[in-house]
């Protein structure tokens, strides 16, 4: 199977849609020898900050020496994005490799008169297989929509479970309130490993801590009282952390811009504080490795004169982390949107949190199956905002942006993380 091959083959998998539920994923995993039974897993579930806290134990682990896979969908610039090892991604040649293997798996599958995988059991499995072979140190496990019922919950005996924050989101398939995002999200819990919560609502956190106590499993929170920011630049925040246990952690610095990122750094500190017993990593390890964290399009500066961040948040408890960077960076400047959302989310939320602080607001299509029309995006704008313009493509739409825009005007690229391969 060469590599074009290789991705008419996962695409054409689309046509088997979404499907909640662990048989058909376990079943191909069965077939394929259980090699998620042989990685030492950190599985994390959330509805905004996994990625990021993934990505701050995965600067850590790398900068400790260790070899960190992470799976992560969907990816941002590239399909090998999807699987790591450290800021590495895989081959084209590995792909095509484990492709073919779980393409002959799968049509064996309905040929026994099983259903065939879908395009996420087939990547979930696919990066078991190549983990295993790789033989990393440690499995950074994101969760695809939900968590009880998502494919990557085959895993039996993660060395932690970690839940980052929930929001609203999803809510066709994962419920309308935050209490059942929550236990479809806690449903990664399991017997007797530890969980590791970012300090969500009280409402929600007594979800996880049920859940926990269900499981027979220690919970622990983020301790929100123990953060003191030091300092919130457009170079990188600063903070120090007090831990659930107590332990101290005096200058934390981090390349993440947004006042969340130093909650989702918290729980990154919390989570390798509680799997410690597996690695040796020192102080100035964890302190070298936040320092280094890489993640691409939450907040991302690309350009100062003008100003142009791209921001990837897609629902409205990011819209809300955005907005608050936006207020506490650039009073008295002019801001101005570049929006594009997908017909499946919450956008008019989105666009009511957003677009009061906007003095313009552009509206394209992005490249995504599943994009809101840029005529459409507009005019739900138009009901809370009166200066907004639709525009066809995002590249287009900012080069005409930059030449109008003064030196101190902020443009802000935001709605999905779908934009990412366009810029």
């Amino acid at each position: 199977m060469n590599y074009e091959e290789a991705m008419n083959f996962i695409q054409n998998t689309n046509k088997f849609g979404s499907v909640l539920g662990l048989d058909n994923i376990r079943e191909l995993l069965e077939r394929l020898g259980n090699p998620q039974d042989q990685l030492r897993v950190v599985h994390i579930a959330g509805t905004n900050g996994k990625g990021s806290t993934l990505a701050f134990l995965a600067g850590i682990f790398r900068e400790s020496g260790y070899r960190a896979g992470r799976y992560v969908s969907p990816a941002s610039f590239s399909y090998e994005e999807r699987f790591r090892i450290n800021e590495e991604n895989i081959s084209k040649k590995d792909l095509c490799f484990y492709m073919e293997k779980i393409k002959n798996v799968a049509e064996e599958m309905v040929k026994d008169g099983l259903s065939h995988p879908t395009m996420f059991e087939i990547e979930t499995a696919l990066s078991f297989l190549y983990f295993l072979d790789k033989k990393v140190d440690v499995v950074l496990l994101e969760t695809g929509m939900g968590g009880r019922l998502d494919a990557t919950n085959v895993v039996k005996k993660p060395i932690a479970t970690v839940i980052a924050s929930i929001g609203m989101d999803h809510m066709q398939f994962l419920g309308d309130t935050l209490e059942k995002i929550a236990s479809e999200k806690a449903g990664i819990i399991k017997e007797g490993c530890p969980v590791i919560s970012y300090d969500n609502t009280k409402e929600v956190n007594e979800v996880i801590k049920n859940k926990a106590k269900q499981m027979h499993a220690k919970v622990t929170f983020v301790n929100s009282a123990g953060i003191r920011v030091l300092q919130e630049s457009l170079n990188g925040e600063s903070f120090s952390y007090r831990s659930s246990d107590g332990r101290w952690y005096e200058k934390i610095e981090i390349p993440l811009l947004g006042r969340h990122q130093i909650n989702n750094a918290a729980l990154a500190l919390e989570t390798l504080n509680v799997i410690k017993n597996y690695y040796c990593i020192s102080d100035f390890q964890t302190e070298d490795g936040m320092r280094k964290t890489i993640w691409r399009g939450r907040i991302e500066i690309l350009e100062r004169e003008p100003m142009v961040i791209c921001d990837g948040a897609h629902n409205p408890d990011g819209a809300k982390s955005l907005l608050s960077f936006l207020q506490n960076n650039f009073t008295n400047q002019r801001l101005i949107y570049i929006m594009g959302v997908l017909s499946d989310k919450d956008y008019e939320q989105m666009v009511q949190i957003l677009a009061p602080a906007a003095d313009k607001i552009y509206t394209v299509a992005p490249d995504n199956p599943r994009a809101l029309s840029s005529r459409e995006l507009c005019n739900c704008i138009s009901k809370y905002h009166q200066n907004v313009e639709e525009r066809q493509r995002l590249a287009e739409c900012l080069s005409e942006v930059r030449q109008k825009a003064e030196k101190d005007d902020v443009i802000i690229i935001c709605g999905t993380l779908s934009f990412q391969n366009e810029l």
